[in-house]
C-alpha cells in the first residue's frame, strides 16, 4: 500500500510542477527582461501599409524573443518620414532596431551594427540590357532567393518617355542631351535603387550624375513615383527591379491608366547589383549589448523562416534573413563616394 501511496504522491508532485511551469508568466519563463524595444522602418512604401502589420510584428517578435531568453515588455513600431530619419534615430539611440537600406546603414555605420541582410525572391530576368527586360515582360518571381537586386530607370507613358523607350527597343543609344531633357523622379540620396545606383549608372555611361540633370524631383515613396509617372508629370523614375509587380494593380485601378503597366512603361537603364536591405541595431541605445544583439538576430532569422513571419513583413517583400557581413556593403560605400556623399 505504501508503494502505491508513494507513487501517487510522486505523480501529484509531477503534475503540480508541470502546472506550475505552464502557468508561469512570460517574464518568469525568460532569463532576462527588457522594458522596451523600438523597431524603426523606412517609409519606402506607404506608412499605412507598414502600420497595418504592426500588431502582428510585435506579437511574433515578443514570442520569439521569449525563446531566445528575453522577455520584452513593450515593443514600439516607428515609421520614419525619410530614409535618414531611422538612421539618425539609430545613431542617437531613439530606435533600437532599424530596417534600413544598405546605403542608410553605410551612412550611419559609426553608430550602428548591421546584423542581417534581407532575402528577396529572384526575378525571371537577370540582365543589364534594357531591351531584355522589355522583350520579356511581365517580370515574374522565381523560387530562388537572392541577396541582391538591380535598379531600373523606367520610362513612362509621356511623350518624351515613350520616345526614349522606342529608341532603346530599336537598339539605338540614348544621348546625355536627351536624358537631360527628361523630368526625373528620384528618391532620397540614401536610397540605393532610387538614387545612388542610377546616379552611378549615369556616371558610368555619360560621366554625369543625378545632380547634373536639369529636371529632378525628389519623391517620398515609390507610390508617389508611380503616381507621377502615370499622370505624365514625370517622364522617368528610378525604381527597384520588381517595383512594377508591386504597383501593377494600382496602375489602372488607382492611377487611372487605360492600359496595363507592362504595356505603358519600358526600361531604359539597368544598374549593377545592389546588396539587399539590412536589419541594424543601435550602438548608442542604453539596452543594447552583445547578448541582446544575438537574440534579436536569431529572432528575425526565425521569424523570416515562417510563412506567418513573411506575411507580417510582406510590405518589404522580404523572404527571410541571413547573417550580414559589413564588407558586403563595400560597393555602396563606393557609390556614395562617386556621388560625393561622405
Amino acid at each position: 500500500m505504501r508503494k502505491y501511496t508513494s507513487l501517487a504522491v510522486a505523480v501529484l508532485l509531477c503534475i503540480t510542477m508541470l502546472m506550475g511551469c505552464s502557468c508561469a508568466s512570460p517574464s518568469q519563463r525568460a532569463e532576462k527582461s527588457v522594458q522596451r524595444l523600438t523597431i524603426g522602418f523606412v517609409k519606402s512604401v506607404d506608412e499605412e501599409e507598414i502600420l497595418s502589420k504592426s500588431d502582428e510584428i510585435k506579437k511574433l517578435f515578443k514570442s520569439e524573443m521569449i525563446k531566445q531568453g528575453y522577455y520584452v515588455r513593450d515593443v514600439e513600431i516607428e515609421v520614419g518620414s525619410s530614409y535618414e530619419m531611422i538612421g539618425r534615430k539609430l545613431a542617437i539611440g531613439e530606435v533600437d532596431i532599424g530596417f534600413v537600406p544598405g546605403a542608410t546603414y553605410v551612412l550611419y555605420e559609426e553608430y550602428c551594427d548591421v546584423i542581417l541582410t534581407a532575402l528577396r525572391k529572384g526575378l525571371s530576368i537577370e540582365s543589364d540590357e534594357p531591351r531584355v527586360w522589355n522583350d520579356n515582360t511581365p517580370t515574374s518571381p522565381t523560387d530562388k532567393t537572392v541577396t541582391y537586386y538591380r535598379a531600373l530607370i523606367l520610362a513612362g507613358p509621356s511623350v518624351r518617355g515613350q520616345a526614349m523607350a522606342e529608341k532603346v527597343n530599336n537598339g539605338e543609344p540614348l544621348t546625355w542631351e536627351e536624358l537631360n531633357m527628361l523630368r526625373w523622379g528620384v528618391m532620397n540620396s540614401t536610397s540605393p535603387a532610387g538614387y545612388l545606383y542610377p546616379s552611378l549608372w549615369l556616371k558610368e555611361k555619360y560621366n554625369k550624375k543625378i545632380t547634373n540633370l536639369k529636371y529632378v524631383t525628389e519623391l517620398d515613396t515609390y507610390s508617389t513615383a508611380f503616381e507621377g509617372l502615370a499622370s505624365e508629370s514625370l517622364d522617368v523614375i528610378c525604381i527597384y527591379a520588381d517595383a512594377r509587380r508591386d504597383f501593377e494593380d494600382k496602375w489602372r485601378a488607382e492611377y487611372g491608366r487605360p492600359f496595363n503597366i507592362w504595356d505603358e512603361t519600358a526600361v531604359i537603364g539597368v544598374t549593377s547589383g545592389i546588396y539587399n536591405d539590412t536589419v541594424c541595431v543601435s550602438r548608442t541605445t542604453q539596452v543594447m549589448n552583445e547578448s541582446l544583439k544575438e537574440a534579436i538576430k536569431n529572432t528575425f532569422i526565425n521569424i523570416g523562416n515562417t510563412e506567418e513571419g513573411k506575411e507580417a513583413l510582406s510590405f518589404y517583400k522580404h523572404e527571410g534573413y541571413v547573417e550580414a557581413d559589413p564588407e558586403d556593403y563595400e560597393p555602396i560605400r563606393a557609390a556614395r563616394e562617386v556621388n560625393n556623399l561622405k
